[in-house]
């Protein structure tokens, strides 16, 4: 298993070409029809069993290892960005307002590629790889799709692990903590609602700005003085709308944005008093709000057994490798949503290079990653599924 990386570093031109490929054109959530026939086409040219279609344009392969024993499940997703590219690379975006801003490109290079390494070493398997490349991650419900279509089933999922090529770390950099790795996300709208008039004549009106203003203020309280400082949590407001015209005191008044926890405990906290003080405030100020809050995701928390499998495997496996294991984010992934329903394992593999300026973040227009970052990622998840699967 040790000599894996240099299989990798071998299948590097594959990985290379598909990625750059990929880039070039860029599919957002739920459309990714020319991806997944990528991926059908690479999958069945290994002879392996493909099913596509599922939850519109996920593809799930099967590779049989040489013995029975568990099913690992691989996730892969596959979505871009609505976001215009200003990277000036040669396989910048062909698609305008679109790009792969965030590295799923990189991803189904990493899964295709590490299928090849697995079908090389099956005999060495006593289990089988469900290899799941999935639509839409970026917070279109896409794993919450492949779930309803059954993708832990026929075999059942004994365990899972993904991964993401993370620009913020650069290549060499490795993470795989035990417990909690990414937080929970909720997406929360407030309507305001008041009585509209005349800028000049305000006494006539009830002003729904002055009310969303004094809510938004209120709601920085929750963290700073309703969590414990040994906690974390994020309330984030992200979006404000209200009027037309510099002279009309509007009807309404909306805001919109994030709520990130990673304790379901504190995660409730936060909700009870962000609706008690939008709740509060409206009455203060004679006005009406009507508070919707939506689970976007729950928190990503890593199996501590598979955690440390996999953090041996990358010591094992990766050179000049830097190894994290006590590291945490607050954005959010839906990978979460089948580890709450299987053991599984999310980890990051470092992509940036500041040598060659490539240090941009994530969702950045000038997101790129080194590429040197592909091998190891493919190497990393191949061999850690080959590990456990020898066990």
């Amino acid at each position: 298993m040790a000599d894996i990386y240099q299989e990798a570093l071998e299948f590097f031109p594959y990985t290379q070409g598909l990625r750059r490929d990929l880039h070039l054109h860029p599919e957002l959530g739920f459309q990714e029809v020319r991806t997944a026939g990528i991926v059908a086409r690479e999958l069945q040219q290994l002879g392996l069993e493909v099913t596509t279609g599922i939850a519109k344009t996920g593809v799930v392969a099967m590779l049989e290892g040489a013995a029975p024993g568990p099913t690992a499940l691989l996730r892969f997703d596959m979505d871009a960005l609505p976001i215009q590219e200003e990277t000036g690379a040669e396989y910048a975006s062909l698609h305008p307002g679109v790009m792969h801003a965030c590295g799923h490109d990189a991803h189904v290079a990493v899964g295709l590629t590490a299928a090849r390494l697995l079908w090389k070493h099956r005999a060495e398997l006593k289990g089988s790889i469900k290899l799941v490349f999935q639509p839409a991650e970026e917070g279109l419900g896409g794993a919450e799709a492949m779930l309803a279509a059954g993708v832990l089933e026929n075999p059942k999922v004994d365990l899972a692990l993904a991964l993401h090529i993370w620009n913020e770390k650069p290549v060499g950099w490795v993470t795989a903590p035990p417990g909690p790795l990414m937080a929970g996300g909720e997406i929360f709208k407030v309507v305001v609602t008041g009585k509209g008039g005349h800028g000049a004549l305000p006494q006539a009106t009830v002003d729904p700005v002055i009310a969303a203003a004094h809510m938004i203020t209120a709601l920085q309280t929750i963290v700073a003085r309703n969590i414990s400082p040994l906690e974390a949590a994020v309330v984030s407001v992200c979006q404000v709308k209200a009027g037309e015209a510099f002279n009309v005191i509007p009807q309404t008044a909306e805001f919109s944005g994030t709520i990130r926890t990673f304790d379901p405990s504190v995660r409730q906290q936060v909700i009870e008093r962000f609706e008690a003080v939008v709740k509060g405030v409206a009455q203060a100020l004679d006005c009406q709000a009507v508070c919707e809050i939506k689970r976007l995701t729950p928190a990503v928390i890593n199996d501590p057994a598979l955690a440390a499998a996999v953090t041996e495997t990358a010591r094992t496996v990766l050179p000049d490798v830097t190894i994290v294991q006590d590291h945490r984010l607050m954005v959010s992934e839906d990978m979460a949503f089948l580890m709450e329903k299987v053991p599984g394992c999310y980890f990051l593999v470092g992509s940036a290079n500041p040598e060659k300026g490539l240090v941009y973040g994530h969702h950045h227009p000038r997101f790129d990653i080194d590429e040197a970052a592909l091998p190891r990622a493919a190497a990393l998840i191949a061999a850690a599924a080959l590990h456990l699967l020898k066990q």
